[in-house]
């Protein structure tokens, strides 16, 4: 699957529209992760669990969004964004959402 933050695919040229794709999950904080930042809080530097968490987070909602263009019959996927939300105290979405495209 050809993924695209941009309208098109350079080099390729888009033969149909599949329709608008998008992924997401819902995760919530880890209590030893919270402690672990908390400490860090203090000391400064990067959250590496909270990084970690986000970034499994984004593979996990793009993942989806491949498999939902697969089911529409694209073999790529343009405008492709991430999008997080707010869903319950110490929880979050993290969708992502494209255009499914045929591309030759």
């Amino acid at each position: 699957m050809l993924l695209s933050n941009i309208e098109t695919i350079p080099g390729k040229t888009i033969s149909e529209y599949c329709g608008l794709v998008s992924g997401s999950t819902v995760r919530a904080k880890h209590l030893g992760r919270d402690l672990m930042a908390g400490l860090k809080n203090i000391v400064g530097g990067e959250l590496k669990g909270y990084s970690e968490l986000l970034n499994e987070s984004r593979k996990e909602a793009m993942d989806r969004m491949i498999m939902s263009a697969n089911n529409a019959g694209a073999n790529a996927i343009v405008n492709v964004r991430f999008s997080t939300s707010s869903v319950a105290q110490g929880a979050a979405e993290l969708y992502c959402y494209g255009t499914a495209v045929r591309v030759e």
